[in-house]
């Protein structure tokens, strides 16, 4: 079965006995590990036990189909249900699912993790129309629910945020869950218990992070900042912020630049425009915003868009190096703003 995103936190609670293996899955991999974290904890009270806990990968269940079946029915020498964990899950672990799903042995609950997969992956269809399996998809936390995760984090060491910094924040994280609580505890440290985090706060804080590096990466390729632009990919680079993220950091963006163009064609002024945006221009973006609207037209942000899309499904289907791929389609851009 698939999992739709409003049964999510209360499946993670108490996903159900009748549901023998479950798919975590989606381009979030912090996310990823969070929930797999999460489901293996609603059996075991401690994932490094190694009565209770196997951990396999995924080339080995695809290698040795028979091991999965094997580990699933094995009895703990504590007692106590067991927890499977599969890693890095691809279609090549197909036949070892489907067999254990069909014929499953023992109670053990298998948690597998994987990647981004899209609606063709025989994975992802297996745990979706099996009864006993479920898919759970994790994508990255968009915009509406950031600030709700940014206040729980915080909340948990006791520090409250100023309306102005949880804004700022949550334009700026997102892309990986890990990386987002990682950020935000280092915050709520810096702060302390029982005190309330400033705009200057964040700033000082989450300024080094890869999620603030690929808005910068995004600004320079719209405002045709060619140096800036290789600035900003060599240090993604070095950090291991794959192309398609960085892809899809500048799409963003620009779909933010074509959102308020269109507002602008419609008859708004480009100030109201800009706070219609969800989250609104931060004050002290708003003046090179307004530059690269001025930059980009309607019409040439519809061919960016275009293009950052086609240069994504290239990047996955073409063979080519992803990496080279990107960069020639992020120059160009940057160049023909110039």
């Amino acid at each position: 079965m698939k999992i739709e995103a409003r049964s999510i936190a209360g499946f993670l609670k108490a996903p159900g006995s009748a549901v023998r293996a479950i798919l975590v899955y989606g381009p979030d991999a912090g996310l990823v590990r969070e929930r797999v974290e999460t489901l293996m904890l609603s059996v075991v009270e401690d994932l490094g036990d190694p009565f209770r806990v196997a951990d396999l990968a995924g080339d080995t269940v695809a290698g040795d189909p028979a091991r999965l079946a094997d580990e699933a029915a094995a009895m703990a020498m504590t007692g106590g249900r067991r927890v499977v964990r599969v890693r890095d899950a691809g279609n090549d672990t197909v036949v070892a699912f489907q067999s254990f799903l069909e014929r499953p042995m023992g109670d053990a609950l298998v948690v597998a993790e994987s990647g981004e997969l899209d609606g063709r992956s025989a994975l992802r269809k297996l745990f979706e129309k099996a009864e006993n399996a479920a898919a759970l998809p994790c994508y990255r936390d968009e915009l509406r629910d950031l600030p709700g995760i940014i206040k729980e984090t915080l909340a948990r060491s006791r520090v409250n945020i100023e309306g102005e910094a949880l804004a700022w924040l949550a334009a700026r994280l997102g892309a990986d869950r890990a990386l987002t609580r990682g950020e935000i505890d280092k915050l709520a440290l810096y702060v302390g218990s029982g005190r309330t985090a400033t705009l200057e706060d964040a700033q000082a804080l989450v300024g080094d992070s890869a999620d603030v590096r690929l808005d910068d990466l995004a600004r320079a390729c719209a405002g045709g900042d060619v140096p800036g632009l290789e600035r900003a990919r060599a240090k993604l680079d070095g950090e291991g912020v794959v192309a398609i993220a960085q892809l899809r950091a500048v799409q963003r963006h620009f779909t933010r630049l074509h959102v308020c163009a269109g507002l602008i064609a419609a008859g708004a002024d480009e100030k109201s425009a800009m706070m219609r945006l969800k989250p609104p221009v931060f004050w002290k973006e708003e003046a090179a915003f307004r530059a690269q609207l001025k930059r980009w037209p309607l019409a040439r942000l519809g061919t960016a868009l275009t293009r950052l899309l086609d240069t994504e499904v290239r990047c996955k289907s073409s063979g080519q190096p992803a990496e080279l791929l990107a960069a020639q389609c992020l120059l160009q851009l940057a160049q023909s703003s110039r």
